[in-house]
C-alpha cells in the first residue's frame, strides 16, 4: 500500500462500533486533510476497513450499498433513517 493507504487504513481500522465519520473527517485525520475523495476510492478498491462507518459529510449512506451499510450501522446501535445517520 501506499502511505496516503496505510495512514487511511490505520484511522479506519481504528474505528469502533457505532463510531461514524465522514470522508473528510478520516482524511483530516489520516493527515491529509481535502482529501476526501480518494479516501473513497480507497474504500472502494480495497473493501474491508469498517467501510460502513464512513458517510458523506450530511450523513448520507454510500449510494449502492444503502441497505447493508443501513444493516451494519443499526446493528451497532446507530441511529440511520431514510438513508442518512441521524446525529446523536
Amino acid at each position: 500500500m501506499t502511505p496516503f493507504e496505510t495512514d487511511v487504513a490505520a484511522v479506519l481500522d481504528a474505528l469502533r462500533p457505532g463510531e461514524v465519520v465522514s470522508y473528510g473527517e478520516v482524511a483530516a485525520e489520516a493527515g491529509h486533510p481535502g482529501a476526501h475523495r480518494a479516501v473513497g476510492r480507497f474504500l472502494r478498491d480495497h473493501g474491508g476497513h469498517h467501510w460502513w462507518r464512513v458517510v458523506t459529510s450530511t450523513g448520507r449512506l454510500v449510494p449502492g450499498n444503502e441497505v447493508e451499510q443501513a444493516r451494519r450501522l443499526i446493528a451497532e446501535g446507530v441511529d440511520v433513517h431514510d438513508g442518512r445517520v441521524r446525529p446523536t
